[in-house]
């Protein structure tokens, strides 16, 4: 076993028997570098990284190559998950230097850290014009030893042109609605009217866009915005990127019609989408976005829930087949074969139709990944109720998905938030006590006694890495979700306590912010990044957090470090709507108050849902009754019951209507 096996996170641990010398990212290995004058080879990944398996059978477990790799370099591994800051860094150069990017990657440095060449997955022979693994190892050691000059200028180089890169922000004031209505315009354009979502293949889920799109129509009333949301949402939920049997959602499709996913399934997906789905509903009352709301919100309890009440991050692409191959997407595909094998052939044909199973298939090897292709098709909802239970029974005869165990924060902090909602949008109390157990393991575990929050953790242990701003800015996001839904003041105190953090250390000049904190480990560059990837920017997700905040506490520190932040999103928002649609969305939150909302009432009223189901974008609610309401919530503070009725008061901007006692006023004045 190598240096690996004594980490937590499940994806160095599936490298700790390989025959490569692995060294986990940290200063002894560059110190190592420097004493045998050799250089580093980093390779970052994660588990659920289906190319990230294939090079580690190809080339990671090979004798011959390992050992060329061991005499010649420091190998380095890094869960991209644990330390997004180094994936960030090194991944801007890589994509820099090549114009692309993706996992794994591959990138080799000085001992100083410094990158010199990068790439991706490698194959273990030349292929399609790549160089094999084995050609590049000896090309970079050929480079080291007889053109050091070179390597060092070359390095020296990128370092400059990636400190050159620092972000100053927007520094043109807050967005306004004009701004916002140039970004609508500006996805309309990119739309794909035919079939949803934005761009061409592949095509990912775009959850923070479309909850732009969804608080743009509540805030205007833009009838285009909600239809290309509605639109999308449909799609996505017909598609095979929806699991038709288990629910949850695939990573992303490989095509343009959502037919067939990158079969992973990701914590943040899912924690997104599910809230998605519960606004969508909430806009719509769409029994489609309902249905896929809760079924989300359930695939995340019974798949990834860990036994001390937390998130596990993802579930494998790959899984073994019949035959015993590991291969893509074995757990989710079928044949008509293996309909008739479970159905019999009267509802192997029912099933084939319903869920678009052909003879020739839409993935590979003549299997099909199920689908509701035919909208509105008439079949019988309970007939398909029985079949799909019967497919799903024999699917868990198969040999499972592997499942990446580790709690990220940040991802967590986005489950929280999506479970509560979901939870008192649908009356489903299980679902808010699953959120309030994940955000009390974020308390214990994650923040501790260190008073900082750590990254991940696993088996209840915490994580060596340190959080990042998008821990700090989801996590407080969850708890100020869960303060709503709850009524209880504390989870409102702790987004408080995580909000002064990223004030005191991830607060640049002028607003802009960092990945990092202040006294964070040192990199060849801070990394700073406000446009979202997979999940809401750092940068957003703390100044959505901030705004909610001080629409909660009247904290005018934590509104203005709110709008400075979000300088960059009137910067960005014309030229890249889709890449900062969480920072669009915070703007409408904005632009619209927030809207704070006090229950006098019981929680879990008929007055404290109304409040919670309101559409105005961004919204704050706090609800509590008694002496002590107003300790837990500054909102609640001589805010008393009108005629001995539960009452809702509405305020924004400093001015506040008349309370009311009525649902349906209480309705209509939130967009209800």
């Amino acid at each position: 076993m190598n240096r690996l096996g004594g980490t937590t996170s499940p994806y160095l641990l599936q490298h700790a028997e390989n025959p490569v010398d692995w060294w986990p990212w940290g200063p002894e290995a560059f110190e190592e570098a420097r004493r045998r004058d050799v250089p580093v080879l980093l390779s970052v990944g994660y588990a659920s990284c289906h190319w990230c398996h294939v090079m580690a059978h190809e080339s990671f477990e090979d004798e011959t190559v390992a050992a060329y790799l061991n005499e010649h370099f420091v190998p380095v591994k890094v869960d991209r998950e644990e330390r997004p800051d180094v994936d960030a860094v090194y991944m801007e150069a890589v994509q820099a230097a090549t114009g692309q990017g993706g996992w794994p990657m591959t990138v080799f440095l000085t001992a100083d850290a410094e990158p010199f060449y990068f790439g991706t997955y490698f194959p273990p022979e030349p292929r399609h014009g790549s160089p094999s693994f084995q050609q590049v190892l000896e090309g970079v050691s050929a480079a080291w030893t007889d053109r050091r000059e070179e390597v060092a200028e070359v390095a020296a180089r990128i370092v400059r042109d990636l400190a050159g890169r620092s972000l100053a922000h927007g520094g043109e004031g807050v967005p306004d609605a004009s701004d916002t209505a140039q970004a609508l315009l500006g996805l309309t354009r990119e739309y794909d009217e035919k079939r949803g979502g934005f761009g061409g293949a592949p095509k990912f889920p775009p959850s923070m866009a479309i909850e732009f799109l969804l608080r743009h129509h509540a805030r205007t009333g833009a009838e285009g915005a909600l239809q290309m949301a509605a639109d999308t949402c449909e799609a996505m939920a017909r598609g095979g990127i929806y699991d038709q049997l288990g629910g949850g959602f695939s990573r992303y499709s490989v095509d343009r019609e959502w037919v067939v996913p990158h079969f992973e399934k990701m914590l943040y997906d899912n924690a997104l989408l599910c809230r998605v789905y519960a606004h969508l509903w909430r806009a719509t009352g769409s029994d489609l976005a309902r249905r896929i709301a809760l079924e989300t919100a359930d695939f995340m309890v019974s798949e990834l829930r860990t036994a001390e009440g937390g998130f596990a991050s993802a579930l494998d692409a790959d899984s073994e087949d019949a035959s015993g191959r590991h291969v893509e997407g074995a757990f989710y595909v079928w044949t008509p074969e293996q309909l008739r094998e479970v159905l019999g052939e009267s509802d192997a044909a029912f099933a084939a139709a319903h869920f678009g199973v052909t003879d020739e298939g839409t993935f590979e090897e003549g299997a099909s990944v199920l689908q509701l292709p035919r909208a509105g098709d008439g079949a019988d909802p309970a007939r398909v109720a029985e079949v799909r239970a019967r497919l799903l029974a024999a699917r868990e005869e198969r040999v499972r998905p592997g499942r990446d165990d580790k709690v990220v924060a940040a991802w967590n902090g986005l489950a929280v938030a999506a479970l509560a909602e979901t939870g008192a949008y649908f009356g489903r109390p299980d679902l808010i006590e699953r959120a309030t157990e994940a955000a009390d393991l974020l308390v214990r575990v994650h923040l501790g006694e260190v008073a900082r929050l750590s990254r991940t953790s696993k088996d209840g242990r915490t994580g060596t890495n340190a959080g990042v701003l998008e821990d700090y800015g989801d996590v407080a996001e969850g708890f100020l979700a869960l303060a709503a839904v709850t009524g209880e003041g504390a989870w409102l105190e702790f987004a408080g306590f995580l909000l002064d953090i990223v004030l005191e250390q991830f607060t640049g000049e002028g607003g802009q912010l960092y990945d990092t904190a202040h006294d964070a480990e040192q990199l060849i560059r801070r990394p700073q990044d406000p446009t979202d990837s997979a999940t809401p920017a750092g940068w957003t997700a703390a100044a959505g957090a901030l705004l909610s905040y001080s629409a909660y506490t009247g904290s005018e520190a934590h509104r203005t470090a709110a709008e400075g932040a979000l300088g960059v999103v009137k910067a960005l928002a014309p030229r890249a709507p889709r890449f900062i649609g969480w920072g669009l969305a915070v703007a409408e939150a904005l632009l619209d108050g927030p809207r704070e909302v006090a229950v006098a009432g019981p929680v879990g009223g008929e007055l404290h849902r109304t409040a919670l189901l309101g559409r105005a974008p961004g919204a704050v609610v706090a609800a509590g009754e008694g002496p002590d309401a107003g300790s837990e919530f500054s909102l609640l503070v001589d805010r008393p019951r009108v005629g001995g009725a539960p009452t809702a008061y509405v305020c924004r901007h400093f001015v506040c209507d008349a309370p009311t006692t009525d649902v349906a006023e209480l309705a209509r004045k939130l967009g209800g």
